[in-house]
């Protein structure tokens, strides 16, 4: 049976936030905050689950470490933001409508857009039928209890970039009876500088891991993996982490998409093609002076934060400012007690600066918990959450041509 269901009321501005990752979590708290003495305004979030997602620890989850539950209700707690639980199926850019588990409706005068992106178990064949992922803790709890009944085999990775290089350092350290192949096109760590991209694949050669790279998946089995050329290499257990996929539902919806399906926006962070529409994090096309921004968590909540900021001055007649955004690091764990850090240029280019050993594992965790007192300060202090590196010349020289 279908169910239309209003959001805030007849006459005030609904603004519907998709997905509860770190840039709609960002974009939905932000927003209450800034417009909670604000009775026309009501903002609503939507996501298919109540538990929060820490996506920078299901590498952890995927090896029987316990990690916090977060509860979105609960951080949304004191911000006046409505939470629906329900899966979005179906996106109406021109009726303002968004379609939540095939039964009900929500209608929006403002949408922001954010249900980020998955592996990519499409590109290869076997991969969706045979292979292990990272989208959500379930996936994550799956490939723990598999790795924890396997007690000796073989467990190959496939992909080579951070999410790969931080699995496969976890499995190998909390399953050390498993022998770990880490493969990839790319040379583990080949976008850092030398020396921390040396250390980075020192420490995987410590912990026993088997590194191939400059090699192509072709084919997932049952109990191997297929490389172009013909080879086969045995697996017990294959964990796929190469690429990602964002949801269909943007295209289907008619808004204007790149070739990889995220939302173009333009500068403010609106849809190109309509312009009620605001894209954060993963879902969104965002470019730059340097090129399109790729998803990490450090670039995810400013997009949140700044549509957020975007949609109140829009409510007070006011113009969105244009985003900018510089990249500033790659923390990348490698097990409990080691790391790398590579300090960034605002184009995710290498500095020669970079910390390894504890000292980057301890600045990992830092990043990997900062969200959540993030999030709570914004509560009380909304401008808070409104200071990241804007990029400098980076984007300055750029926007000027």
């Amino acid at each position: 049976m279908n169910t239309e269901q209003q959001v805030g009321t007849a006459t005030g501005h609904r603004v519907l936030v998709l997905g509860a990752g770190f840039a709609g979590m960002a974009a939905a708290i932000q927003l209450a905050a800034r417009v909670e003495d604000r009775e026309d305004v009501r903002v609503t979030l939507v996501n298919p689950q109540e538990r929060f997602t820490e996506r920078l620890r299901l590498h952890m989850t995927a090896t029987g470490q316990p990690t916090a539950e977060m509860s979105i209700p609960e951080l949304l707690e004191g911000t006046g933001a409505q939470f629906v639980r329900g899966w979005v199926t179906a996106v109406d850019a021109d009726a303002r409508t968004v379609r939540i588990d095939d039964d009900r409706v929500l209608r929006y005068d403002t949408l922001v857009y954010g249900l980020g992106s998955v592996a990519d178990t499409a590109a290869v064949p076997g991969v969706e039928e045979c292979a292990y992922t990272l989208n959500s803790p379930r996936d994550a709890e799956q490939l723990a209890d598999r790795l924890a009944r396997l007690g000796r085999g073989t467990v190959v990775v496939g992909g080579s970039g951070l999410t790969g290089v931080e699995s496969a350092a976890e499995i190998a350290e909390r399953h050390p009876g498993l022998d770990v192949v880490l493969l990839g096109r790319q040379e583990p760590g080949a976008a850092m500088h030398p020396r921390p991209g040396a250390y980075l694949r020192a420490a995987l050669e410590r912990l026993g891991v088997r590194v191939r790279s400059g090699v192509d998946v072709v084919k997932v089995l049952p109990d191997a993996v297929e490389l172009a050329g013909g080879e086969s290499v045995a697996a017990d257990v294959v964990l796929w982490t190469s690429g990602t996929r964002v949801s269909p539902l943007a295209a289907v919806a008619g808004l204007d998409v790149d070739d990889r399906g995220r939302i173009v926006t333009d500068t403010a962070l609106r849809s190109v093609s309509h312009p009620d529409v605001y894209a954060v994090g993963d879902a969104a096309a965002i470019r730059q002076g340097y090129g399109v921004m790729h998803g990490t968590c450090q670039g995810g909540m400013p997009t949140g934060v700044h549509a957020a900021v975007s949609i109140v001055r829009a409510l007070e007649g006011k113009q969105p400012k244009p985003f900018r955004f510089g990249y500033y690091h790659t923390p990348v764990s490698l097990g409990r007690n080691d790391g790398v850090v590579q300090f960034t240029h605002p184009d995710d280019s290498p500095r020669r600066l970079y910390l390894t050993g504890r000292a980057a594992a301890r600045y990992k965790e830092t990043v990997t918990a900062s969200p959540w007192p993030t999030y709570g300060r914004m509560k009380k202090m909304p401008a808070s959450g409104a200071f990241w590196p804007r990029g400098g010349r980076f984007t300055r020289v750029r926007e000027a041509r």
